[in-house]
């Protein structure tokens, strides 16, 4: 799979966490919510089924890496955006002009230890990663190859 990217997922435990995904039917889940336009462009334009996925557990203590997953189905709509009384409804939003997508997600690997933001920020291999720049706040960002095989390496040392 030379054309494989590589993504960070963010979620709020409190609202959906690695555990959840565990626990859904063949640990599948479909990643929906997403308001923004240029994670909503990522997913539609750049994630494609086989995709790798860092899995993120923002405003956590702390805040911190906390398995992978695979994109085991590309962007459609998301059908929270219509549906009056969701958490995630957008009134412009309907059927006939979906707005927003969403994409499928499958669990691979829960790691044992989080790999914490102080602990990102301390590898040198992440040095220019997404995640870690000032103000950086997308829900769904890229990541190079080089910083997903620095964090499963990352992930790997904590298992000793």
């Amino acid at each position: 799979m030379s054309g494989t990217k590589y993504w960070l997922l963010k979620t709020e435990p409190e609202s959906f966490s690695i555990d959840d995904l565990a626990t859904c039917p063949e640990q599948t889940t479909c990643w929906d919510g997403v308001r923004n336009y240029q994670a909503r462009n990522f997913m539609r334009d750049e994630m494609h089924v086989g995709d790798g996925v860092l899995f993120y557990h923002s405003n956590a203590n702390p805040p911190a890496i906390v398995g992978t997953a695979r994109v085991v189905r590309e962007a459609y709509p998301d059908h929270t955006a219509w549906q009056r009384g969701d958490p995630h409804f957008d009134a412009k939003a309907s059927p006939e002009n979906p707005i927003w997508l969403m994409v499928d997600i499958q669990l691979e690997k829960v790691f044992r230890e989080p790999i914490g933001l102080d602990q990102l920020r301390t590898a040198p291999a992440l040095v220019g990663m997404e995640l870690l720049r000032r103000g950086s706040r997308l829900s769904v960002q890229p990541v190079k190859k080089s910083e997903y095989e620095a964090i499963i390496k990352l992930a790997r040392q904590k298992h000793r």
